[in-house]
C-alpha cells in the first residue's frame, strides 16, 4: 500500500464568489424541481439530475480477504448492505426509444443495524469537464434556467459551454472520451463505474472503481436499457470488484483537477459488490423520489473531498427537500 497524502479541508473550501454562485444555482435547482413533473413525462417532482431511474435494487458489499491491515478498522463487519440505484444522468425523462449512454450507479452502504454508513453516486465516466468551480456552477445554472425558459436563455447556455471546451481538450480528457464512445452501445451493466472525484477514507484521500467481472457487453441489444436490466438479473447474478486509489502524490493525483486521471496509483482491490437474480422492483415507483444518495449524508471520514465535490452537499440537500416536498403533496 502507497504512502497517503493526509486529507485537510483546504482542499474543499470555497472562496466568497464561489459561495454566491453556489446559492443562485441552488435557486435555479429548487425551481427546476419544482417544475420537474411538467418537464418530464412523469405525475411526480424528480431529480434535477440524473433525473430517470431504471431500477432500484438491493446488494451486498463483501469485504475482501486480502483488506491492507491499515484499512481493516473501517470494515468491522466482513458484509454490508446495499441500496443501488440505476439512472441516466439526463435532467429530464421522456419516451424517446434513443438514450445517451451517461449511466449513474449510486450506492447507498448500510450496516448490520441499519445505519447508513456512506453514499457513493458512480457514474461510468471516470473524468469531469470542469475544474473551475465559478464555470461549472455558472453552466449548470444556466442549463437549469434553460430547460425551465427554454430558448430565451439558449444565449446564455451557449456561452458558458464554449468555456468549457479548454478543459476537455486534453490527452487524459480525449483519450477517455474515445473509449466511451467505443463503449457507447455496451449494456449498461458491463461499463465500469467511477467516483470521479476523491472521496476520505479516514485520513487518506481516495477515488473508487466498480469493475464488472463477467458481463456481456452485447447482452439485451433488442431492448430498452430498463428491459436489458430486467431481462438481465432474472437469470443472472452481478459481481464487481471495488479498487480504490490512494492520493500519495499531489502533483500525479490532484484532487480538485478533475479532468484528468490519476496517474502511478495502483488499483487495490477491497472488496466486491453482489446483486441476485430476481431482485428488481417498480422502477417507476414514486417513493424512489424520495431515496437520497447525498455523500455528505455519510459517515464524515467517509465524505467527499474536493470543492466541486463540496457543492454536491447543498445541491443534493435542495434538490431532496424540494422533491420530497412535492411529492409528498402529491402522493400523500
Amino acid at each position: 500500500m502507497p504512502n497517503p497524502l493526509p486529507y485537510h479541508r483546504k482542499f474543499d473550501e470555497l472562496n466568497e464568489e464561489e459561495k454566491i454562485l453556489l446559492e443562485i444555482n441552488k435557486k435555479s435547482i429548487a425551481d427546476f424541481v419544482e417544475q420537474s413533473s411538467l418537464l418530464s413525462d412523469v405525475n411526480y417532482a424528480t431529480r434535477n439530475v440524473h433525473a430517470k431511474t431504471y431500477a432500484v435494487i438491493n446488494g451486498e458489499f463483501v469485504v475482501s480477504n486480502a483488506l491492507p491491515h491499515e484499512l481493516q478498522p473501517f470494515f468491522e463487519e466482513k458484509k454490508f448492505d446495499l441500496v443501488i440505484r440505476f439512472s441516466n444522468a439526463k435532467p429530464v425523462i421522456n419516451s424517446s426509444k434513443k438514450e445517451i449512454p451517461a449511466y449513474g450507479f449510486a450506492v447507498k452502504i448500510i450496516d448490520d443495524k441499519g445505519s447508513l454508513i456512506a453514499n457513493y453516486p458512480l457514474v461510468n465516466f471516470p473524468l469531469f469537464p470542469v475544474n473551475s468551480v465559478s464555470t461549472f456552477l455558472k453552466l449548470f445554472t444556466s442549463i437549469n434556467q434553460f430547460y425551465i425558459k427554454k430558448w430565451s436563455h439558449l444565449p446564455s447556455l451557449a456561452a458558458q459551454m464554449v468555456k468549457v471546451i479548454p478543459s476537455v481538450l486534453n490527452g487524459s480528457f480525449i483519450k477517455s472520451t474515445l473509449h466511451f464512445i467505443g463503449k457507447r452501445n455496451d449494456f449498461f451493466l458491463s461499463f465500469d463505474y467511477y467516483s470521479v472525484g476523491a472521496y476520505r477514507m479516514g485520513d487518506y484521500m481516495i477515488k473508487i472503481k466498480l469493475k464488472p467481472q463477467s458481463v456481456e457487453k452485447n447482452f439485451g441489444k433488442k431492448f430498452t436499457t430498463r428491459k436489458a436490466l430486467e431481462e438481465y438479473f432474472s437469470t443472472n447474478d452481478y459481481t464487481a470488484d471495488v479498487l480504490i486509489q490512494f492520493c500519495s502524490d499531489i502533483k500525479d493525483q490532484p484532487i480538485n483537477t478533475l479532468n484528468t486521471e490519476w496517474k502511478n496509483a495502483p488499483f487495490i482491490k477491497i472488496g466486491e459488490v453482489n446483486i441476485k437474480k430476481n431482485s428488481l422492483p417498480n422502477p417507476r415507483d414514486c417513493s424512489n423520489e424520495l431515496l437520497s444518495f447525498n455523500p455528505f449524508e455519510s459517515k464524515p471520514f467517509f465524505h467527499p473531498v474536493g470543492k466541486i465535490q463540496k457543492l454536491r452537499e447543498e445541491a443534493y440537500k435542495v434538490s431532496m427537500q424540494t422533491r420530497t416536498k412535492i411529492n409528498k403533496l402529491l402522493h400523500g
